[in-house]
């Protein structure tokens, strides 16, 4: 991937993290609620002086509040994680979640300062009245620059749709990550997944400035 392309996608999954944070209605189709909620989402990054700047524990107090009410994150983990989930115990998993978490915060933090000129353009969804999971798919346009395509994938839950994986540019994020944790829990188990996810966690705190690091312990 060249580097247009990298920070681009980095952009883009910047902005799906904020687009997670607006409340899913259970009664509201997946693409109009896409396509009611961009604009806003868009609006308070380029409002906000603390998102433009990458502030870690600005956008932690954001994802506890407006995130992980409407995604699933228990899901999305263990999909990342794989067959292994199933042989961690329950502690196991909740510090998977944990430092899961962290590493896409830390990871994406930055793409917002990036939105000034961003819109994204919902294009029609094909499913059926009846469907329980849906993917919602979407571009991101940006002057100058060809149309990213970033995808949803959701699933209708008693409180409604939630987000659970997301695809860019052809690369869906569980698989990505699900390709990486496979190969260090071979070499170490469960307990090495997780120390390797904290070590990267360190890792981009510290080149995110003490915020970052303060927020991400």
């Amino acid at each position: 991937m060249n580097p247009i392309r990298s920070l681009t996608a980095k952009i883009v999954l910047g902005i799906s993290c904020w687009l997670m944070s607006v409340g899913l209605h259970a009664q509201t189709a997946p693409d109009e609620l896409i396509r009611s909620v961009s604009q806003g989402v868009l609006d308070e990054i380029k409002t906000d002086r603390s998102l433009q700047t990458g502030d870690i524990e600005r956008l932690n107090l954001l994802v506890d509040k407006k995130v992980l009410p409407y995604v699933d994150f228990q899901r999305m983990t263990a999909l990342a994680v794989g067959r292994n989930w199933r042989t961690a115990s329950p502690d196991q998993q909740k510090m998977l979640m944990t430092e899961f978490r962290r590493l896409l915060l830390l990871t994406y933090s930055g793409a917002v300062r990036q939105v000034t000129d961003t819109t994204i353009q919902v294009r029609p969804m094909r499913s059926k009245p009846e469907d329980d999971e849906v993917i919602v798919r979407t571009q991101i346009l940006r002057p100058g620059t060809e149309a990213v395509q970033l995808d949803y994938r959701l699933q209708k839950s008693p409180t409604g749709w939630k987000i659970f994986d997301m695809n860019v540019m052809g690369l869906w994020l569980v698989e990505h990550y699900r390709n990486q944790f496979t190969q260090v829990v071979g070499a170490g188990g469960i307990d090495g997944l997780i120390q390797s996810l904290r070590d990267k966690n360190q890792s981009l705190a510290s080149a995110n400035g003490p915020g970052a690091r303060r927020s991400a312990k």
